[in-house]
């Protein structure tokens, strides 16, 4: 592995949004760094997005820096739109991102360096940026019972959009928006949906404005801070009260089950002996970060989440964390990727590199 060790400042894992926006940021202050992607073709996670998601439906795409995102068609899928202007945002900046590489893990190496492995070899970095995301994480809750039911199960990281549930039975699990969308287009094609969320999902009427933006991210922020796991963004923002929605609503698409207590070889019940029979359930039940890779390192609170001053891990100053937490939306990450460059300047201005190195 030694003939394929190769030096640079910083590693950036993940080309979505934060590792685009932070390998932007690199190259204007003049460190050396490498951006190491594993998806097969630009786009970050929106290119696994199912095709129905068209880029008139995305919520707050925020464009990347020095490079606007304009004329896209809003009927256009957005994995299509988002893709191509991520390689179009590569080229133009002459962003050196390898791909696909997977990255195993991210140890301590030598003379303060960190040693990033991948499946295309191993390079030592001064520092680290991390910005990988959810997608590759879904999350699926577990339920008694669960491996006997007859029909299928799938997640909205596999969703195929809605064409094929039509004539079937749905039961959608999950109170965001990913649900919300999934249940108002499988509704027009399935013989019958149900809803079903551990929690009463709280529809936003109005503008979610800057205030508002700044509120949810302080909450995020604030759980970050104390070393948590972060929260699903509309645990905080609450369901955008949309015309699409009022219809569900209206329509009785949208009346909500509250969480089944175990799952049957036909389909869900609950302890009060309600019973439903389903041929699909389709868990829109969100995504943990995608941070096993920096287990090595020892990031991780006893809260189970790691603990961030900004963009920076608490426990080793090296590693910045862009897209996680309350940098996990579009303008949080192209932020939070310009605020990790400028700290990771100053560590290194602080630390340079051995003369003999």
């Amino acid at each position: 592995m030694n003939d394929f060790l190769r030096d640079v400042d910083v590693v950036v894992i993940g080309a979505g949004q934060a590792g685009l926006s932070s390998a932007y940021h690199l190259g204007r202050a003049g460190l050396d760094h490498v951006v190491l992607d594993h998806a097969p073709r630009p786009g970050g996670a929106w290119q696994f997005r199912w095709p129905s998601l068209t880029y008139g439906t995305v919520h707050g795409m925020y464009a990347l820096p020095g490079m606007e995102l304009t004329g896209a068609d809003p009927l256009r899928p957005s994995s299509e739109v988002i893709g191509e202007y991520f390689a179009a945002y590569e080229e133009r900046f002459g962003l050196r991102v390898r791909r696909p590489v997977d990255v195993t893990s991210v140890r301590e190496g030598t003379a303060g360096r960190l040693l990033v492995e991948s499946s295309a070899g191993t390079w030592s970095a001064r520092a680290l940026i991390n910005a990988t995301g959810t997608w590759d994480r879904p999350f699926w809750p577990r339920y008694p019972g669960q491996e006997t039911f007859r029909g299928r199960q799938l997640h909205t990281a596999n969703y195929p959009g809605p064409q094929e549930f039509a004539g079937a039975r749905v039961i959608v699990v999950g109170g965001g928006n990913s649900g919300v969308q999934h249940l108002l287009e499988i509704a027009e094609v399935a013989a019958a949906t149900t809803w079903v969320t551990r929690r009463p999902p709280v529809f936003r009427d109005g503008s979610f404005g800057e205030a508002e933006g700044r509120a949810a991210v302080a909450l995020v922020d604030e759980r970050v801070r104390r070393g948590l796991p972060p929260q699903s963004v509309v645990s905080v923002t609450g369901l955008p009260l949309n015309d699409a929605v009022r219809a569900g609503l209206a329509s009785g698409v949208l009346d909500r089950e509250p969480a089944f207590d175990r799952i049957t070889p036909s389909g869900v019940a609950w302890d009060d002996g309600h019973r439903v029979d389903a041929d699909v359930i389709l868990w829109a039940t969100g995504f943990r970060a995608a941070i096993d890779h920096l287990a090595p390192l020892r990031l991780r609170e006893p809260g189970g989440g790691i603990r961030v001053e900004g963009t920076r891990a608490a426990r080793d100053e090296r590693v910045h964390l862009v897209g996680y937490g309350p940098s996990a939306s579009t303008i949080g990450a192209n932020r939070a990727g310009g605020a990790a460059v400028r700290e990771i300047r100053r560590l290194l201005d602080r630390a340079p590199e051995p003369a003999s190195a």
